[in-house]
């Protein structure tokens, strides 16, 4: 699939799910390097490792939990706040608002969302920076899915309790492919946001996205008008 091209209707999408990292902000603004500092600093200190070693357990925890968290808590019962409020305690400078951006979601009919596998707190600190967090409705973070991570197909189905979304009239906006599979097998719009994020790609699954960006405001941009704002 050629990126930009649509493959299905939209028009009947009444909510629209997003993730929060390196989707709602560019990866160019490196956010997510400091907080994979700090998860390999967090690593370090727990096992008494060296960073050489921090990284290989972080990435593989990442890959085959989901995050690194869920690996920490099934192999060393880390306490998720305590993860949590660690890695996130970080500076939002890199952060700006972009106005295109701002505009581009205003124009959407219906609910904005957040599905996110990190915590509330640091999304509407991340919301908020951007610019944009009176345009969103409410957060699915980390905390409202009993700590479970995505693809994981439980954290949807407490996503789709939490939120009130109908899968059918929704559309979910992720960075990582493999996170549109269990939003396609419940019936959602799938939009990849093939943006370069670490590991996008990984389970990849073309018949799982219906739509291929990769820029947000420029897809945001190229979505049917006039829309009215809600």
């Amino acid at each position: 699939m050629r990126p930009g091209v649509m493959t299905v209707p939209i028009d009947h999408i009444e909510s629209w799910i997003f993730d929060l990292d390196n989707t709602l902000y560019p990866p160019s603004a490196k956010l997510f390097d400091l907080i994979d500092e700090r998860m390999g600093a967090f690593i370090m200190r727990l096992l008494g490792v060296d960073a050489v070693e921090a990284r290989r357990v972080q990435k593989q925890y990442f890959h085959d939990h989901g995050t690194t968290m869920a690996g920490l808590m099934r192999h060393h019962g880390v306490h998720p706040e305590d993860f949590l409020a660690d890695v996130h305690d970080i500076a939002l400078d890199r952060l700006s608002v972009d106005d295109r951006f701002r505009a581009g979601l205003a124009r959407l009919p219906g609910r904005r969302l957040v599905f996110t596998n990190a915590d509330a707190d640091y999304a509407e600190r991340v919301l908020k920076a951007r610019g944009i967090a009176d345009l969103f409705d409410g957060i699915c973070d980390i905390r409202s899915t009993a700590y479970t991570p995505k693809p994981d197909p439980a954290a949807y189905a407490a996503m789709v309790a939490h939120l009130a979304v109908d899968p059918a009239t929704s559309l979910f906006v992720e960075d990582m492919a493999r996170n549109l599979t269990p939003a396609k097998a419940l019936g959602m719009t799938t939009v990849w946001l093939d943006n370069g994020s670490e590991s996008g790609h990984r389970d990849h699954l073309p018949s799982h996205v219906d739509f291929h960006a990769t820029d947000i405001v420029d897809w945001l941009d190229t979505l049917p008008q006039p829309w009215g704002i809600s």
